[in-house]
């Protein structure tokens, strides 16, 4: 009937207003909101905004990222990506980045928004949310728990419920996180599973000759590390556990630790590690492709993910992690892709390494099942699909309890949910 009107309208030559889009047939603008961003830091949770943005801009999502940066000059960047726009930090505390400007450009871009993005953990985003209350949909992306700031964290505590009761829905990047966070299973109703992703064009594609410098500097057939030197990193475990062995490791990458970590390597006399401080991506594939495992040491909830182990399946290469109840057992499982030992463990963190260096068929056949993993699971373009749908539900305003199966395979999270509660 409708069809019928709009067709005598026109033949009267009557002025018919266009009809409105739906969500599902108009580009998306996504406002991402996070601490800090690319090129001023360089992480896992950056390289996962990085890849949302990347993979989103092919299914028409348009994304800009609200960061804060020490020199915000220029004010306003155009990423392959997005649009990056920078306001000033003026201190921090405990980590969390303060910007008195983020809540006055908080408002200027919302006026162009249709959805805003929030990464948690980063209390200063709960005060933005909360002063300026969008009208828009809201989601967060749960990446971890407030593990090491205890006594703030009591302070913080009834913010923190306030802002997540407040946002549409809350996305938690595995089943395992979801599984074992007290803070998310208060609010089962509203969270949806959505592994990280990475596609591999967003990374360099490296020469032999690329690999050969890498290897004349490096050395090959070693266990590669890659990422920020933080406290929970558990790399101190790790040098502790490669005291005397055959193999040899090399550490990528710079942070916090990095003086304590060179100091402990040196009273144990390790001659069997490389530190190689910050590593540009072409030198991180290069590193990659030489290794023959991954290895992740991680002790704490605080690594709730773990980029490198995805980017480690990504090239097929065996994984060994430890069990903290977080994301990297769903990337890495147990016999199938790698190993996964209990955490702040030397002796067991070395007879993993053992194995798989002693056994290079076995860690062949794990790297494979790795890749085969990623291809299944955690893809950029799997990601950006979900996060798409999900976008597209809530501008819709069309809520359909039913809407997060399709999310994820909802019966290996139950199963994996199953496992971690026991």
């Amino acid at each position: 009937m409708t069809a019928v009107v709009f067709m005598i309208l026109s033949a009267m030559k009557v002025d018919v207003p266009e009809k409105p889009q739906s969500p599902r047939s108009r580009t998306l603008k996504v406002l991402h909101v996070y601490r800090t961003y690319f090129p001023d830091t360089q992480g896992g949770l950056e390289e996962t905004i990085r890849q949302i943005c990347y993979n989103a801009k092919s299914i028409d999502i348009e994304s800009t990222v609200l960061t804060t940066s020490p020199n915000p000059d220029p004010a306003t960047l155009d990423l392959p990506e997005c649009r990056v726009v920078r306001v000033k930090k003026n201190l921090e505390i405990a980590s969390c980045s303060i910007a008195w400007g983020a809540f006055a450009q908080f408002r200027k871009l919302l006026e162009t928004t249709d959805i805003v993005h929030y990464h948690f953990p980063w209390p200063f985003v709960d005060l933005l949310h909360l002063g300026v209350r969008p009208t828009v949909p809201t989601i967060v992306t749960y990446h971890s728990d407030i593990v090491r700031q205890r006594i703030l964290g009591l302070v913080y505590s009834p913010v923190m419920r306030q802002f997540l009761s407040g946002v549409d829905r809350i996305v938690c990047t595995s089943p395992n996180y979801f599984a074992t966070s007290n803070v998310l299973t208060k609010f089962e109703n509203k969270v949806d599973v959505i592994p990280i992703g990475l596609n591999r064009d967003t990374y360099p594609t490296v020469d032999e000759d690329e690999v050969e410098s890498a290897r004349q500097e490096f050395g090959e057939n070693f266990f590669l590390f890659v990422g920020v030197l933080r406290y929970y990193k558990g790399l101190h475990i790790l040098l502790d556990a490669i005291k005397g062995a055959d193999f040899k490791v090399v550490i990528a990458g710079s942070g916090p630790t990095e003086h304590e970590l060179k100091a402990h390597a040196a009273s144990l006399g390790l001659k069997n590690v490389t530190f190689t401080g910050h590593v540009s991506d072409a030198t991180k594939v290069a590193l990659t492709s030489l290794s023959c495992g991954i290895v992740f040491p991680s002790y704490l909830r605080s690594e709730a993910f773990g980029i490198t182990l995805l980017e480690g399946a990504m090239y097929g290469k065996p994984l060994i992690s430890t069990e903290v109840g977080s994301g990297t057992s769903h990337i890495n499982r147990h016999g199938e892709t790698g190993i996964v030992v209990p955490p702040g463990s030397p002796k067991a963190l070395r007879k993993a390494m053992d194995q798989v260096f002693n056994n290079p068929d076995q860690a062949s056949h794990m790297g494979r099942r790795a890749k085969h993993r990623f291809e299944q699971l955690f893809t950029g373009e799997r990601m950006a699909s979900q996060y798409a749908e999900l976008y597209r539900e809530l501008a819709g305003r069309s809520a359909n309890p039913t809407a997060r199966d399709r999310h994820t395979d909802w019966q290996e999270q139950t199963e994996e949910r199953s496992d971690q509660r026991r």
